[in-house]
């Protein structure tokens, strides 16, 4: 039987630099960052094992909970840790090396599980290529390499992202991160691959003409006037290679969000009534049914989808709610996952599972081992749900002191 031992999992990218960064700088494995403020967080417990084996062990396992073959598993976890680069020989007894927006730790993994009626899980991975490297621009141009030789390795196309990715990769960067993969991992050992870009890396004045200018090379010249109002764009997603019906997504935030509001944020013709939107977020949120609510914390985020340039309008719609700051702990937030999957006629013990694979610890003991729970629309699927996995590689954010969901509008 095939399988991928914590050694084999720790191999060296062979298509990122060895132990400098481009110009000959140290990698920054060893020069840790301090954490994000405001986020308290429990201390690591040593271990004596590194990121890369961590992040392995753990997407071995939830492989087996979704029913993909040992050799299609350790051939996707051989490819996280070759996109990922050397910070996978990174201890965890060490602070992380690079602060990531990617996850409340800094861990540059994320984990997440698609389910929806009648059919088998999704298993997906959100990672950041070359993590620990150089400056953000330094970063960028090797996980856009990261991203070639992948698609190389499973013949997967990259025109789109190669017709705007000047727009999204320049020499100097500004934001929080330069680029994201996605892999959706399916049987026989080829995933389908997302990019993700930053709309905000020629400053966050710009990222509106930015967004415009991609949508302009991309031949959605009506998608940008079609979206909601918005605080701020966080994302621009292209679906690479061969997907039945390729999407070109936006994501857009909303702070301070009235839960009353949140089926105005639905810009898809014949997607999801306003009564379950208000349904899906006053149960993810813990919000009571007939209350109103302010999102003050951590912002609501929609996703608009689009696959016809003609369109005006979106083919799809996603409500990601970050339930990990409006809940005390991960059982609650479990509970309020376990609702919703049987409102859906979804069977939530994949769910549970999935949790007793990334972590030993008790659900009581922590918030933000689930960080979103999202509400997918699709034109012509089946409803869906989504539930984001934090991997915890270095910490765990301890149970949370105020009161459970949004701040009660009176």
């Amino acid at each position: 039987m095939d399988h991928i031992s914590q050694d084999a999992a720790e191999t060296r990218s062979p298509f990122l630099p060895g132990p400098t960064a481009p110009g000959g700088r140290p990698l920054r494995t060893d020069v840790p960052r301090p954490l994000g403020r405001g986020t308290a967080l429990l201390p690591p417990r040593p271990s004596g094992r590194t990121v890369g084996g961590h992040t392995a062990r753990q997407l071995l396992d939830l492989c087996a909970l979704v029913g993909l073959d040992a050799s299609d598993s350790a051939a996707y976890a051989r490819a996280l840790n070759d996109a990922l680069g050397p910070v996978v020989h990174r201890p965890l007894d060490l602070p992380p090396a690079v602060r990531t927006f990617l996850s409340d730790d800094h861990t540059p993994v994320e984990f997440s599980l698609s389910l929806s009626a009648g059919t088998a899980p999704s298993l997906r991975i959100l990672l950041e290529p070359a993590s620990g490297f150089g400056t953000l621009g330094e970063s960028g141009r090797l996980a856009l390499r990261a991203v070639h030789e992948l698609a190389r390795r499973w013949d997967i196309a990259t025109d789109q992202l190669d017709l705007i990715q000047d727009l999204f990769l320049p020499d100097d960067p500004q934001g929080s991160f330069a680029l994201w993969i996605a892999l959706e991992l399916s049987p026989g050992g080829v995933p389908r691959m997302k990019a993700y870009l930053n709309p905000s890396a020629s400053g966050p004045d710009r990222a509106g003409a930015t967004v415009r200018e991609a949508l302009r090379r991309l031949g959605h010249h009506r998608a940008y006037d079609s979206l909601p109002p918005t605080d701020r764009l966080v994302f621009l997603a292209l679906d690479l290679g061969d997907w039945d019906t390729p999407r070109l997504k936006l994501y857009t935030a909303h702070h301070e969000l009235r839960a009353s509001t949140v089926s105005t944020l639905n810009r898809m013709a014949g997607g999801p009534s306003p009564a379950e939107t208000e349904a899906f977020l006053h149960t993810a949120s813990g919000l009571p049914d007939g209350r109103d609510g302010v999102f003050d914390r951590r912002p609501v985020l929609t996703c608009h989808a689009f696959t016809d340039p003609a369109a005006d309008h979106p083919s799809g719609f996603t409500l990601h709610v970050p339930v990990r700051d409006y809940a005390r702990d991960d059982r609650e937030v479990l509970g309020r996952a376990e609702t919703l999957l049987t409102r859906y006629g979804i069977d939530p013990a994949v769910l549970r599972d999935s949790l007793g694979a990334l972590t030993p610890r008790r659900l009581e003991d922590g918030v933000g081992l689930i960080a979103y729970l999202a509400m997918v629309h699709q034109e012509g699927r089946a409803a869906r749900l989504t539930a984001y996995l934090s991997s915890e590689a270095y910490q765990v954010r301890p149970p949370g002191g105020r009161p459970s969901g949004p701040r009660p509008v009176r």
